[in-house]
């Protein structure tokens, strides 16, 4: 029935078009697929970084809510600012120290500005899909040290603060650990951040609150504490609840991927981890003060969100649960440490929250982790001591927890430093008194309202 035309018949002549087709969508669906997969990736992190972004609204309301009503406006203006300002330091500096390449694995030397983001292809693109998400990091680390220092720190030296932390103290970490440095290169893991955004800001925190000095009336002559309430629960409680949403971002996003599935897990663990820490702060405070106390149980909600943060791709969901209901146990007993023994006055509990329960998160990687999620989630074949890893990926675990400890502190102690010595840290008795919003801002949060404050 077919011819053939030099041996070949008309059947496979008229095949050829078939087939090449048939290659042509191949190749097509193929492409397709690629670009859709770089197209949800963006999306995502994209997405993932305006909830984390959102997260200075969060915390925002949580500083203002646990402190008192004649600082309202300050914090407010410290929360924009340093998110403002750090953007700018970010671009300029800190993502090249954080990412760029590095010899010594100490910090970065390139891509300052953005420079190396080409607009014309999809990689250049990606790079400002990143460098976004990196971003909102970054200004979550500065704004933890806004509540610590809150009620009387100088706005200006506020401000100074905001671009060496954005643009040095923080992308050194960030490089160590994310960026391809010295403790990466060790198998440090701190998937999203318990050590390399939490505890650098708690660190930096805990460095500012000892040089600034308590609060007028938080401690007696006999060195006992007075408990100086916050004004508005419920504000603060309105921050915890938009951090906890935030976090999902935080942590599912730092996968960086949308059509990596392992964002479910993430997800999963870092609920179950604050709700479980939120549960036992509730209980240890009970147990210690008589009553439910809400303050602590929603500072335990966020120390189980930031103890996850670093093995929320590790670990299954049971160890999740240990997890945050340790930290909620260990957030109590620290905020009372840091209050009564060391005499140290932070208004919200930030370096309990942040740069403790930070540590321990992160120590937590060497002892929960399980090598069946890493593998899932792309961090890698790790298992900490209790599944069998020995006390390999513990020890890199603590080695970081103290590198990070001894760069941070002393940096910031350093910077914090020079400030009181020269432009000053603290505002005048006086103003103090009065409160920050009119004398640093020449405003009142609530205009028109009769509040009444114990100090």
């Amino acid at each position: 029935m077919f011819k053939k035309i030099k041996g070949i018949s008309m059947k496979a002549l008229m095949l050829i078009p078939m087939i090449s087709i048939a290659l042509v969508g191949f190749a097509f669906a193929e492409n397709t697929v690629d670009s859709n997969a770089v197209a949800i990736d963006t999306v995502w992190t994209l997405l993932a970084a305006f909830l984390v972004f959102f997260m200075q609204a969060g915390f925002a309301m949580v500083e203002a809510g646990f402190t008192r009503a004649k600082n309202a406006a300050n914090i407010m203006m410290k929360n924009l600012m340093d998110f403002s300002i750090g953007s700018i330091a970010f671009w300029l500096v800190g993502f090249g120290i954080m990412f760029g390449t590095s010899a010594s694995g100490l910090f970065g030397t390139t891509g300052f500005f953005l420079s190396e983001a080409n607009p014309g292809t999809n990689e250049g693109l990606w790079q400002f899909a990143f460098w976004i998400f990196q971003a909102v990091f970054a200004a979550t680390a500065a704004t933890i040290v806004s509540g610590s220092m809150a009620e009387r720190t100088k706005f200006t030296s506020y401000l100074l603060y905001s671009v060496f932390i954005t643009a040095l103290i923080y992308p050194v970490v960030g490089h160590w650990i994310w960026g391809g440095g010295w403790l990466a290169s060790k198998g440090m893991v701190d998937f999203a951040g318990s050590t390399v955004v939490h505890s650098v800001g708690g660190w930096a925190a805990l460095a500012g609150a000892i040089l600034l000095g308590p609060r007028l009336g938080k401690y007696n002559k006999d060195g006992s504490s007075n408990a100086i309430p916050g004004h508005n629960i419920p504000l603060a409680s309105l921050g915890v609840f938009i951090l906890w949403f935030a976090w999902f971002g935080f942590n599912a996003g730092s996968t960086t991927s949308g059509t990596n599935l392992s964002i479910a897990t993430i997800a999963v663990t870092t609920n179950l981890s604050a709700a479980a820490a939120a549960i036992t702060a509730m209980f240890t405070a009970w147990k210690r003060f008589g009553k439910p106390d809400t303050s602590m149980a929603l500072n335990g909600a966020l120390a189980g969100l930031v103890a996850i943060t670093a093995g929320c791709a590790v670990v299954s969901p049971l160890s999740a649960i240990i997890i945050g209901a340790i930290a909620g146990i260990l957030v109590v007993l620290s905020v009372e440490f840091i209050d009564k023994v060391l005499r140290v006055d932070d208004p919200v509990g930030a370096i309990s929250v942040h740069g403790v329960c930070g540590a321990f998160g992160t120590l937590a990687v060497g002892l929960f982790a399980q090598s069946s999620y890493g593998n899932s989630s792309g961090v890698g074949d790790v298992n900490g001591l209790f599944f069998g890893g020995g006390l390999s990926l513990f020890v890199t675990q603590l080695i970081g927890v103290i590198s990070v400890f001894v760069w941070v502190f002393g940096a910031a102690f350093v910077v914090f430093k020079i400030m009181k010595m020269t432009i000053g840290l603290r505002v005048s008795e006086e103003e103090e008194l009065k409160g920050l919003d009119i004398g640093e801002h020449g405003m009142e949060s609530y205009s028109g309202f009769q509040v009444f404050t114990t100090q």
